[in-house]
């Protein structure tokens, strides 16, 4: 393992802690206040934890595929088409983070304004929003890697 990524998947590790201690800890009576605050829709509770734990294996998905890019890198393999796969797993499973939280985010708006927080709308959108970014970001770099490697196989057929 070289030291240039061991550092990146430490910190992707450490990104991996916080989600699980809330897929643990919050997310279960989260969707029971939902069942609370809305009686007459009570089944909304298990559409959104539903929501929230595939949004959390979406999440490690990606994590994982990071992983697996930051290996490739460490086997000098990193202008290959399985990076660009990884490349794509990540920006499918951001894109289903989006459409998870944007299904949820009526709960989650709802939520905020009977218990008077606002910061929870705030953070559902954020959440939204930092999606699409990754989504963007990483379908950007999948088309860079993509054409990189088909100047590299250009190259490599002309000399």
């Amino acid at each position: 393992m070289k030291r240039e990524t061991l550092f990146l998947k430490a910190v992707i590790i450490l990104m991996a802690i916080p989600v699980l201690a809330v897929c643990i800890f919050v997310v279960p009576p989260l969707s029971s206040f939902v069942a609370e605050i809305i009686p007459q829709w009570a089944f909304l509770q298990y559409v959104f934890l539903v929501a929230m734990y595939l949004t959390a294996v979406a999440y490690f998905t990606a994590l994982y595929q990071t992983l697996k890019l930051l290996g490739y890198i460490d086997k000098n393999i990193a202008f290959s088409e399985r990076s660009v796969k990884a490349l794509k797993n990540i920006k499918y499973c951001a894109i289903a983070i989006t459409m998870l939280y944007i299904l949820c985010l009526p709960i989650i708006l709802y939520m905020a304004q009977v218990d008077d927080a606002p910061g929870l709308g705030g953070i559902g959108m954020i959440i939204t929003f930092g999606a699409i970014v990754i989504a963007v970001f990483a379908a950007v770099l999948q088309k860079l890697l993509q054409n990189a490697i088909d100047i590299k196989s250009e190259n490599d057929l002309t000399v």
